[in-house]
């Protein structure tokens, strides 16, 4: 049976490679929609997890795991052989940076090869994971040419990038809308038909290249207005002003103005690393974006201004960090989910304990939080907690929080997210960003 035909009957078996943020939800999704779903990923651990139905993932539930599985629509494992079994392969693997801030594709050249291996005609080949420009034509494509395919023909490829916003409760993977770039054109209509089968809306592209472009510009654009309001909170702090007071008052504005905050840093897999991506494959145009580069600057030193200021907090309180009683509260890197990828609440900690500082956390997200060597354990925030703390530094605005709490029984209170807004502000022991 031809492949259209099995994706529009929904007979198609799907290989999804990667179970992680976007794999898994995208994996389940699928099955929904009565789809033979094959879950591939290189840690046993995970793999274990969704054959016992139990989601390591905020946005997909035990129960619609545990149905997708029982239902025997979904399997997991770590065998890629299977690709062969597959008439749509969706690529979810993670593209992080390497320590000199380069792109690092090399899951994305290593499960290609795989690929390209047990390839066979009339088969669907779908890159999700964010890249840079060309990543698809440049890696992808060349190495299923070498097996003698024709893209378009034989075969087809397409981009489609991920839009994830862990704990978002309005926008989940079927109605947020999709990009979808095709090597050709006759690889985007049939990958565009596919993703019509579990999506809302789907926008083509003209080539894989402005797709992830697109993706990686998304990214850019937040990174580069967090940066703004950021810098503006430093400047603020010299003169006194209440940022977030400003950023409110501004977004009054009926046109012209959206509104971004401020924090202790950029956190989540996309706006600290994306950026870089674009960045790095500019020089191969000899164009040096120096904007992208500056906001990504400003951001990695926010940790730092942050140290800063609750040092002076300290101070002018007649107290030392070194050896001050530092409670975090919130260590995800962002507000009501469990997700710590390249939380700022790492560096914010690792600078503390540079400084000697004594730290502890509550998160009701996280129970546990690595920074270098130290394993720490969540406390349960308490009105004894707070007074034993020299200061409440808050990282993460959780709506679970109690705020009035932390400012009554907190000698002092540094809030980085303006999560004590609501709060009395004429409390004099709370200081903001």
């Amino acid at each position: 049976m031809p492949l259209l035909d099995k994706i529009k009957d929904h007979s198609a078996v799907i290989g999804v490679i990667g179970l992680g943020y976007v794999g898994l939800p995208l994996a389940v999704l699928q099955t929904q929609k009565e789809f033979l779903v094959i879950g591939m990923d290189e840690d046993q651990n995970k793999v274990d997890q969704v054959n016992k139905g139990k989601s390591y993932i905020s946005d997909v539930s035990d129960e619609d795991l545990a149905q997708a599985i029982g239902s025997k629509r979904l399997t997991a494992l770590t065998n890629l052989n299977l690709i062969e079994k597959c008439d749509i392969i969706l690529i979810c693997v993670p593209t992080p940076l390497t320590v000199n801030k380069e792109p690092d594709i090399s899951a994305i050249i290593k499960i290609t090869q795989t690929i390209a291996q047990h390839a066979h005609p009339d088969m669907l080949i779908v890159l999700e994971s964010t890249s840079y420009p060309g990543t698809t034509e440049e890696v992808i494509a060349p190495a299923l040419m070498r097996q003698n395919f024709e893209i378009g023909k034989d075969l087809f490829l397409a981009f489609s990038p991920e839009r994830v916003d862990p704990g978002n409760p309005s926008f989940k993977t079927h109605n947020t809308s999709k990009l979808v770039g095709g090597f050709t054109p006759a690889c985007c209509a049939t990958a565009q038909i596919f993703y019509e089968q579990s999506i809302s809306k789907i926008f083509p592209t003209s080539s894989t290249k402005v797709a992830e472009m697109t993706k990686v510009f998304e990214n850019v654009f937040r990174s580069v207005n967090i940066a703004l309001v950021n810098e503006l909170a430093v400047l603020c702090d010299r003169m006194n002003i209440n940022v977030f007071e400003v950023i409110d008052a501004a977004a009054t504005k009926n046109f012209g103005f959206m509104p971004f905050y401020p924090g202790p840093g950029v956190g989540g897999h996309c706006i600290p690393l994306d950026p870089y991506y674009l960045a790095w494959k500019s020089k191969e145009y000899d164009l040096r974006t120096r904007f992208i580069e500056l906001a990504g600057e400003i951001n990695e030193g926010m940790p730092y201004f942050v140290l800063a200021k609750l040092q002076r907090i300290l101070n002018q309180a007649g107290k030392c960090l070194n050896g001050a009683n530092i409670l975090v509260l919130g260590v995800t890197y962002k507000a009501d989910t469990g997700d710590l990828r390249q939380s700022p609440a790492t560096k914010v900690i690792e600078l503390l304990q540079k400084e000697d500082a004594q730290v502890t956390y509550a998160d009701p997200y996280a129970t546990t939080f690595n920074v270098g060597s130290v394993e720490y354990h969540a406390k349960k925030l308490s009105p004894s907690l707070l007074s034993k703390s020299d200061c409440a530094l808050i990282l993460t605005a959780h709506s679970q929080f109690d705020y009035e709490m932390i400012v009554r029984h907190a000698p002092l209170v540094f809030d980085t997210r303006n999560g004590t807004r609501l709060v009395d502000k004429q409390s004099d022991n709370t200081k903001l960003l």
